[in-house]
């Protein structure tokens, strides 16, 4: 399957209208890059703003993008997993109604279901608005 994916739904566990990122921009073992446009219906859309759990979800959903497209590579279902971790939360920005903001996670360390990742969020003049760096651990 060819980058970028626009239909990203059978790669995360979360489903409408908990649903953070909408594209599969990039891939490789060690980062994965999505993207995701604001739209007002959004359940973290308030006053024409993405709030700041949106962002947070948001990067946690692109370490999940990460994973499921993994599994989906080896034809295995996308396992459901958990943030175990959140630390070195920085918000610097929140986006708005209708920008696109692109995410990208950086793996530092995976192991046994475990999974340590940076995670940086940019608006669409590559401004970086948030960042953190999140444990995930897969459901057993």
């Amino acid at each position: 399957m060819a980058l970028p994916i626009n239909n990203i739904s059978h790669l995360i566990p979360q489903k409408t209208p908990f649903v953070m990122v909408d594209t599969l921009v990039d891939f490789t073992a060690e980062k994965v890059t999505s993207s995701f446009t604001i739209l007002d219906s959004n359940l973290f859309v308030e006053n024409a703003t993405f709030l700041e759990s949106g962002l947070i979800e948001n990067m946690a959903q692109t370490v999940a993008l990460h994973t499921g497209y993994n599994y989906f590579l080896k034809n295995e279902e996308a396992p459901v997993g958990y943030i175990g971790s959140i630390k070195k939360v920085a918000i610097l920005k929140l986006p708005t109604l209708n920008e696109t903001i692109t995410t990208e996670a950086t793996i530092l360390h995976e192991f046994m279901g475990v999974t340590m990742v940076e995670v940086k969020a940019f608006n669409q003049n590559k401004e970086e608005i948030a960042s953190a760096e999140m444990k995930t651990v897969i459901a057993s």
